[in-house]
């Protein structure tokens, strides 16, 4: 019989991918929702659950998996925070995760962000594209290659940023408590109080860790920041304060903002609220109301096909290494999971 495995958050555009690169033959049914509060009764009759980044895999929900006899909960992402791992470890489960899908996507538009705002590209194109075609001081700019850039977290994805600012030219620092021989090609590694100050751009690439790092970035970080810099988050919401990035970004510290992430977006990543509806934080309206020195994209950066791909294929090895019993190695995720200090 084959093994069934009940996939959450599949958006249609992808679901031929999942028939394509299903070389175990695993049933599969697929749900183009994220796992809530509401719908794990689904999962009834499968032997394995595949989440995507934002499905609330919390003690309630995994208690019922662990009752439909479920013992694999895997995450076709990198991050897992939406993974109660306490509550799984509680009920004998295995987690897994895709440690490496593709971090040319995630970087790319970490440098999207990053170059649109030194630019002021948005702010022009929204002129013009109104046929306003007037130039005005804003639209005045640095040159990247003039630029020094900062990265914080040198990991697969902050190393690829780096090879994509390097051939523009910028000056890369980096900061990092494991400070990788391949990244030392690239970046200068430098105390994070330096970095700050002498970047123009920082972008973030920090795991989250829940009740660890949260609000990694606030006010005393910002203070250390150059003045007039760019913050680019792609990494997770949760490590942003982003009442104090508003104070920055309206008091003229920040020139910009970019972010692929919000803290707790999935209150309304995925929705639509340009009809008038209520939207659920007043922090978060506050500072999308700021574009164009503030550009949100809902958790998009792996939106690429052969991220996607990469995603799905990599979670289909890890059940089937799982279900042979053999080592998931760097995709098991298991506690204690180590603090970023």
């Amino acid at each position: 019989m084959a093994f069934k495995i009940i996939a959450y958050g599949v958006e249609p555009y992808e679901e031929h991918l999942y028939g394509e690169l299903n070389k175990y033959g695993y049933e599969l049914t697929l749900v183009n929702d994220l796992l809530t509060a509401d719908n794990g009764d689904l999962a009834k009759g499968f032997d394995g659950v595949l989440l995507f980044v934002n499905c609330l895999a919390d003690r309630a929900n995994l208690e019922k998996f662990n009752e439909f006899g479920i013992k694999y909960v895997f995450t076709r992402t990198a991050g897992f925070n939406h993974i109660d791992l306490q509550a799984a470890s509680d009920f004998g489960m295995k987690v897994a995760r895709v440690p490496a899908y593709s971090p040319n996507a995630i970087a790319e538009l970490a440098v999207s962000l990053g170059t649109s705002l030194s630019r002021h590209t948005v702010y022009t194109t929204g002129r013009t594209a109104t046929l306003n075609f007037q130039v005005t001081e804003t639209m005045f700019s640095h040159e990247i290659r003039k630029s020094t850039v900062g990265i914080v977290g040198t990991g697969h994805i902050g190393c690829v940023e780096a090879e994509l600012y390097k051939g523009l030219g910028a000056k890369l620092l980096g900061y990092d408590i494991f400070q990788s021989e391949f990244a030392k090609k690239l970046v200068e590694f430098k105390e994070l109080d330096e970095l700050l100050a002498e970047s123009d751009i920082v972008s973030l690439h920090l795991p989250y860790f829940p009740g660890k790092n949260e609000n990694f970035v606030g006010e005393e970080f910002i203070s250390k920041m150059k003045d007039g810099a760019i913050l680019i988050n792609t990494a997770r919401g949760e490590l942003v304060d982003e009442a104090a990035v508003i104070k920055a970004i309206k008091s003229g510290k920040l020139d910009g903002f970019g972010a692929d992430v919000l803290t707790d977006e999935a209150r309304f990543f995925g929705k639509d609220f340009s009809d008038g509806s209520a939207f659920p934080d007043a922090t978060i309206k506050e500072l999308v109301e700021l574009y164009p020195k503030v550009l949100i994209t809902p958790h998009v950066a792996a939106m690429t096909d052969e991220a996607v791909s990469n995603m799905i294929s990599t979670s289909f090895d890890n059940f089937n290494t799982a279900i042979n019993g053999e080592d998931l190695g760097r995709a098991e995720v298991q506690l204690p999971e180590p603090a970023v200090k």
